[in-house]
């Protein structure tokens, strides 16, 4: 077994998200020698099972394996589970927490590459009204010239964090991973607990309170900053 491809491929499941417990059966794995192989990951995020199928390939023309992707699962709140497949690019791409989070209908901010070899940045989200020929759903992109600026759709709330620069950095990051993030929201005089949520299709933020109800378009004027970049409609949304 070639060890110097071993701590490469142990080193890109760690930084995917997936831990060092999949260290033993890679070593078991690649020790073996087969062509392809998989290794499964368990786990629950926010107390919901998710679960994930690491795929090797090893070189026609070389000892090396390569990990092309992974298939993962999450079983939903409501009992429904939803499946995708994942692919990497030198075993780089979508994380663990970021395929979660695609899974709960989220959008995830990433650097992509064409077939050409050029980079380039866009939001991703899965259409789950539409598969691929390899019963995968479609995956939408929003990139960099569809208009969504998130500071500043972020920036027509009167968000506590955004005086903050660490804080503030901290927040935009964590939504480009799709996170829902809590904030603090001062106005009047009033302190409200709340979350955030990216909303790129609609070049937007979702604003949830502190019982993770979306608010209401009538009461998001109790949340707008003083001198919001945008109109109210523009950089929020909420349901009707």
């Amino acid at each position: 077994m070639n060890e110097q491809n071993f701590d490469y491929l142990k080193d890109s499941i760690k930084y995917l998200g997936f831990g060092e417990q999949l260290d033993e059966a890679l070593n078991k794995k690649m020790a073996e020698g087969q062509p392809e192989f998989s290794i499964t990951h368990r786990t629950e995020i926010n107390r919901k099972p998710f679960e994930a199928a690491l795929h090797f390939r090893k070189s026609d023309s070389t000892d090396l394996y390569f990990l092309n992707g992974y298939s993962a699962s999450l079983q939903r709140s409501n009992g429904e589970k939803m499946e995708q497949s994942f692919y990497l690019n030198n075993g780089k791409g979508v994380t663990a927490k970021e395929a979660y989070n695609l899974l709960e209908g989220r959008s995830v901010y990433k650097e992509l590459t064409k077939k050409s070899g050029e980079k380039y940045h866009a939001w991703l989200q899965v259409d789950f009204s539409a598969k691929d020929k390899r019963g995968n759903y479609e995956m939408k992109q929003y990139h960099d010239n569809y208009g969504f600026d998130l500071p500043e759709a972020v920036s027509g709330l009167a968000v506590k964090e955004l005086t903050d620069p660490e804080k503030e950095k901290a927040l935009y990051r964590s939504l480009e991973r799709g996170n829902v993030h809590a904030v603090t929201i001062e106005k009047d005089g009033a302190v409200h607990k709340m979350f955030l949520e990216a909303n790129p299709q609609f070049k937007a933020v979702t604003l949830y309170n502190a019982d993770f109800k979306r608010v209401q378009k009538e009461d998001v004027g109790k949340y707008m900053a003083e001198a919001p970049s945008k109109q109210e409609g523009e950089s929020t949304e909420q349901s009707n």
